[in-house]
């Protein structure tokens, strides 16, 4: 199996934010505007992941790093569950926090010519419930998805009004999913990692000195998940295919006065390429589990502003409406996600040579989210969790930027 050093992935575990497993946090300064105008801003080196075009407004060598907290909260409610054991609690908070840290550098080598490096995590997912104490651990106690992405790019300044850029992906993930299983075998657990590669480019139109409008597309990254599927008595090479999804941004910066700035977001992403995940076996070519996400497409969109107090001091707030790609029928206690409105405050420290230090806060509300999940074993042994969520996120971040 491929490996991703430790350090690395307990560093980039994450614990999703935006729809899905999906993690917008690659800055921490777009934080407090809920990520508007994500593909225009280009204030900092983070522009790579966001819309690598956004480099030609970095003059010289910009640096930037940073990272975020991501807090959320996953509580069950039991509601008629049945099956199995037909018993037992409600399993504490599946959420925690994790620390999603990226780091970007952007260079200028010719007047209209910029090159750049990112590292981020696109995805990521943990949800772990209290399994001496949960009525659903059949159907799941621990999800945890990693990924950790590396991205090469490439920015030209076609004229003073359009630059392109583009850039490539070599994204990594690391999977592990466990669960209880009838009999003997008390628990099982699938593990499996993979690399592979995907790319991503922009456009940026000045329109005036004032305006800007930002496009970008993130590819789908294509993966074969190769690990093995364990229970107590046995250990199983296996491997799964999975696609995670593409997406598309369009977005607007304005500078409304020598104070206010505005921006604005819409976003797609085409989550559908994530139908399930059906484990085979590498001994036999038979399928020996599945897990069903029946995902749909998703949209996303965000408004914000800027207030500048004065030549140091900088105050942001944003909101922003995701919607979920899972549906009441499909919901799963892995991801029980639903759709989700952002509010988020923050600010910025201008100290000239001495960089710029963002912050941000966010409060995620989540709709109640309705469950009705059945899991069906060989023997006909089956269990039904039934019931809802009762969800909601936080988000802290921090990112120091700076240019030479």
């Amino acid at each position: 199996m491929r490996t991703v050093p430790a350090l690395i992935l307990v560093a980039f575990s994450g614990a999703a934010s935006a729809a899905a497993f999906q993690l917008l946090e690659q800055n921490a300064s777009g934080i407090a505007t809920s990520y508007a105008g994500s593909a225009a801003v280009a204030e900092n080196a983070s522009t790579i992941f966001f819309n690598p075009a956004g480099m030609t407004q970095l003059p010289g060598l910009q640096l930037s790093a940073g990272v975020a907290g991501v807090g959320p909260s996953f509580k069950f409610s039991n509601d008629g569950s049945s099956g199995l054991l037909g018993t037992g609690g409600d399993g504490g908070n599946a959420g925690s926090w994790a620390a999603v840290p990226n780091a970007y550098v952007s260079w200028q080598m010719a007047p209209d010519w910029f090159i750049g490096l990112g590292i981020s995590s696109p995805f990521g997912l943990k949800t772990e419930y209290d399994s001496d104490n949960w009525i659903g651990k059949y159907q799941a106690v621990k999800s945890e998805i990693t990924t950790v992405n590396y991205n090469p790019s490439l920015a030209w300044r076609v004229n003073d009004k359009v630059s392109l850029g583009l850039g490539l992906s070599y994204q990594t993930i690391d999977a592990e999913l466990t669960s209880a299983v009838p009999g003997p075998l008390s628990s099982s657990k699938l593990k499996g990692d993979d690399a592979s590669w995907g790319w991503n480019a922009g456009a940026l139109f000045t329109l005036s000195p004032a305006m800007r409008v930002g496009v970008s597309y993130r590819s789908a990254v294509d993966y074969t998940l190769e690990g093995n599927a364990t229970t107590a008595l046995t250990s199983t090479p296996v491997h799964a295919d999975v696609k995670l999804p593409d997406t598309a941004t369009l977005s607007v910066w304005q500078q409304v006065s020598d104070r206010w700035e505005a921006m604005g977001d819409l976003s797609y992403t085409n989550w559908s390429t994530l139908q399930s995940l059906n484990v085979i076996s590498s001994n036999t070519g038979a399928q020996i589990g599945s897990e069903n996400f029946g995902y749909k497409d998703s949209w996303r969109i965000a408004w914000g502003a800027a207030y500048k107090a004065n030549e140091a001091w900088k105050v942001k707030f944003g909101i922003a409406y995701d919607t979920t790609p899972t549906t009441n029928g499909d919901r799963s206690a892995r991801v029980p996600d639903n759709d989700r409105i952002w509010f988020s405050f923050g600010g910025q420290w201008n100290g000239g040579a001495y960089g710029k230090i963002d912050a941000g806060y966010a409060y995620l509300y989540l709709k109640d989210a309705d469950i009705n999940q059945t899991k069906t074993y060989p023997g006909g042994i089956s269990s039904n969790l039934r019931g809802s969520y009762s969800n909601s996120g936080q988000l802290l971040g921090v990112q120091y930027s700076n240019g030479f």
